[in-house]
């Protein structure tokens, strides 16, 4: 089942050709697709920064497009020291691998430096 990256859901929502046709596939044929709180409260505050604008209600949003939010938990707080490589990295990024590697996920996202972690359960939401 695949866990969403904050990118990745921008162009799923948008339908951006820049999700590639691998990454649309392991969405449609997926029972479940995942997207962290933690991606919500990222894109949250991206909004209020103005990098970027999305719903009001962006949770809802997501549940009304049939993705389900995967809640933050102190085990996956603590899955972080899984990943030593990341400490300087986008604290965001650092809990969605956690939660993916956790939970069994494949991680769709576009992050060259998750990407390059060469972690087989981080997909590039490119291709």
């Amino acid at each position: 089942m695949p866990l969403l990256d904050s990118q990745a859901v921008l162009w799923l929502l948008d339908d951006n050709p820049k999700l590639g046709p691998l990454a649309r596939k392991r969405i449609l044929a997926a029972d479940e697709v995942h997207v962290s709180v933690a991606t919500v409260w990222e894109l949250t505050i991206k909004a209020m920064l103005g990098k970027l604008t999305v719903p009001d209600d962006l949770g809802s949003r997501l549940t009304e497009q049939g993705l389900s939010l995967l809640s933050i938990t102190a085990e996956h707080a603590e899955g972080l020291r899984a990943f030593p490589e990341l400490a300087r990295h986008d604290p965001f990024d650092r809990l969605i691998i956690a939660q993916a590697d956790l939970g069994g996920l494949e991680l769709l996202t576009a992050d060259h430096v998750l990407l390059d972690l060469d972690r087989d359960f981080v997909i590039d939401a490119r291709r």
